[in-house]
Order: C-alpha cells, then structure tokens, then sequence
C-alpha cells in the first residue's frame, strides 16, 4: 500500500512543481503555496544537460521539450576574440540519458503547470511551523499561514529557492554565499546561434545558447568583490568592449537593457531536513550555474523523496534517508562548480591552454557520475 501523507510544498517554481507532481504520482495528498502574488511567466533561459532532460522526461514534460525548446548538440568554448578552444559533444558526454536541450523558464514553467495535480494558492507563505505529537496524530507538523488560514500536514516540503523562508525552519545556521560574480540574463533573437557558445575573457564571460523559435538566452557575468551590481544593466557593453563583434551585438539589442541581473551565490545548507520538514531544490543546495545543474538537482530532489516516501515506515526517519541519498550527488555539483570557477580564474593564457588541451578530459570527469540514476 502507498504511504499516504499530506504534504505540503512551500513553493511553486520549477523545483516546487516536479515535487507536488512527483509525490502525487505516489499516492500522496498534496497542497501547493507560493507567496509570490500570480504564477512565474517571466525569467531567461536554461540549458538542460542530459540528466536534466531525463528527469523531466520521467516526469512527464519530455515531449514539451522537444516541441517547445531547441536541440544543444555541442559546447564550443572561445577566448574573447571568438577562437575556439574546444568543442564537446554533448551526445557523447551525456550518453545513455538524454540529448541536451535549451528552453525558456516560462516555457519549463508552464509545462509543469500543465501536469501539476492540485491548483497552486498564490499570495500566501508559511508564517510559522509547529511539530506537534500529542499521542494521536503521530508528530505532524500544525501550519500557520500568512494570510490568517491554519493546516496539519504529515510533511512540509520548502521548495522555496535560494532565498528560501523556510529555510531558517530546518537550518538555522544556514544562508547563501556569494561567490565573487555579478550576473546578467536576458533573452533575443539570434537564430545563428545553434548551440552552448561561450567567449571567455579575464575577469568575465559571456555565455549564449538557443531556447527554441531562434531565440537565446544570453548570460554575461563579471568577477565582482561586492554583490552589488557593478554597472548599469545599459553599461554592461563596456565590460565587454574587447570581445567578439558577435557579443557586442548581442549586447547592443534592447533586450540587454532589460537584463535581469542577480549576484551569483550558493547555499552551503548542513541539514536539509528537521523534524517532519524538509528542504529540496534551490532552497537546500543552490549551486554556481556554470554546471547548469539547478534545475537537474531539484527534479532529481523531487523524484527521489517521492520515491522514499512512498516505502513507509517512520516519517522522520524516511525524509533523513532521503537527504543521505542527496547529499554525496548535490555536493559533487557543488565541488566541480567550485573547481571550474577555480579554472576560469587562471591567468588567461594559462586558462586558455587548459581548456584548449584539457576540456574534454574536465567534462567527462565532472558530469560522468551524473549519467547514473539518482
């Protein structure tokens, strides 16, 4: 018989979404909140390595993939004047899961919402939690809401991103980390652009990949002591005014005006789970997305807590299990982020021999254990 619980998930992005439909499909009840006041429609781009397509696949949204996004069969690395060092193959890096694909947020978003099982409640958040076990309801957890409203829950999922609320719940001790860049995100039309391009420079990146309709996403960043913005969204040409002609037109569009921009931060969270709450996604282990693992993580997070879930027994019990079965994976992404960082910030004929003779090899160590199942 299925583990039958209700649960309630804090968080209605993308890792919040794959987990009410993961724990759905697993015969459990399932309630959805999230405080932002409507549904997300906005947001940039994101590359989907194979692990990430083959988790959304099993969840349900593979054929949205294919319609909606574009096909990423390589990433070509160049130095900033646009040559190359190194091409990999994304079929042969990622053999045996899936091929690789790049696709607006919007796009991901409203795919899962498509499939979610429940209507998401929207304006509202978790004002306090209070583990209860009075002798009759087996230690749940009383639920306090923003908006006045009160619920019991077997178990309350924080799916609730890098600036997660109910994080402070589970780990008091725990916040995010910034990692020394700035970044901008935007997305314009560039159907030339037909697959993950990168021009690297000293101190900065810029970064293109195609999302389907021949758009890209666009992604610069600058080495930054602060996490304060840096420059002006319009000044960010003139950090790249050495590069490519092909950036700078990218850069010179309008919708680099609009660029979304956000310092780059991690989450080193020590205890995932406290009592009958448990963190997943962004919330509990937000990386650098220079592996794009963010979205891979969270689904897998969301797979794999339904699935432990779902063997019954002690529910405390089963959600420490299922952040010891996380932890070894999330915490590779998080080192190999740490060891590319440390490579780009080599001096730049330095890093560019690296890359140029060593690429492949830095691939294939970093992302072969993410060909296995979680």
């Amino acid at each position: 018989m299925p583990n039958q619980l209700d649960v309630l998930v804090v968080g209605a992005g993308i890792a919040g979404l794959a987990t009410a439909i993961a724990l759905e499909r697993e015969g459990m009840s399932v309630d959805v909140i999230e405080r932002s006041p409507e549904s997300r429609t906005g947001g940039a781009g994101l590359f989907l390595p194979g692990n990430g397509v083959r988790a959304l696949t099993a969840l349900g949204v593979g054929k949205h993939l294919s319609e909606s996004g574009a096909p990423v069969p390589g990433q070509r690395l160049m130095d900033q004047r646009g040559r190359v060092l190194a091409d990999i193959d994304m079929a042969e890096l990622w053999r045996g899961t899936a091929g690789c694909v790049g696709i607006t947020r919007g796009d991901l978003h409203a795919a899962l919402q498509d499939i979610v099982p429940v209507p998401v409640q929207h304006g509202v958040t978790v004002d306090s939690l209070r583990h209860s076990d009075d002798g009759m309801h087996d230690g749940g957890v009383n639920v306090t809401f923003t908006d006045g409203g009160t619920g019991r829950y077997d178990v309350v999922v924080g799916a609730d991103g890098i600036r997660s609320d109910l994080r402070e719940s589970v780990d008091q001790a725990a916040g995010t980390r910034y990692l020394g860049q700035v970044c901008w995100r935007f997305l314009t039309d560039a159907p030339d652009i037909d697959r993950w391009t990168v021009w690297l420079g000293p101190g900065t990146a810029f970064l293109a990949y195609p999302v389907g309709g021949g758009r890209v996403c666009c992604y610069a960043d600058v080495t930054a002591p602060s996490s304060e913005d840096p420059a002006n969204a319009s000044d960010l040409l003139g950090h790249f005014a050495g590069y490519d002609p092909r950036v700078r037109d990218l850069l010179a569009t309008p919708a680099a005006l609009d660029a979304y921009v956000s310092p780059v931060a991690e989450v080193n969270c020590q205890t995932w789970a406290r009592g009958r709450a448990v963190l997943v996604g962004d919330a509990a282990h937000a990386s650098s997305p220079n592996m794009a693992q963010g979205v891979a993580m969270a689904v897998e997070d969301a797979q794999v807590l339904a699935v432990v879930l779902a063997e019954g027994g002690n529910t405390e019990d089963l959600l420490q299990q299922f952040v010891q079965r996380r932890l070894p994976r999330t915490r590779w992404v998080q080192r190999q982020t740490h060891r590319r960082d440390r490579t780009r910030s080599l001096p730049t004929a330095l890093r560019n021999m690296a890359f140029r003779y060593g690429a492949n090899a830095l691939y294939e160590r970093g992302y072969a254990p993410l060909r296995d199942l979680p």
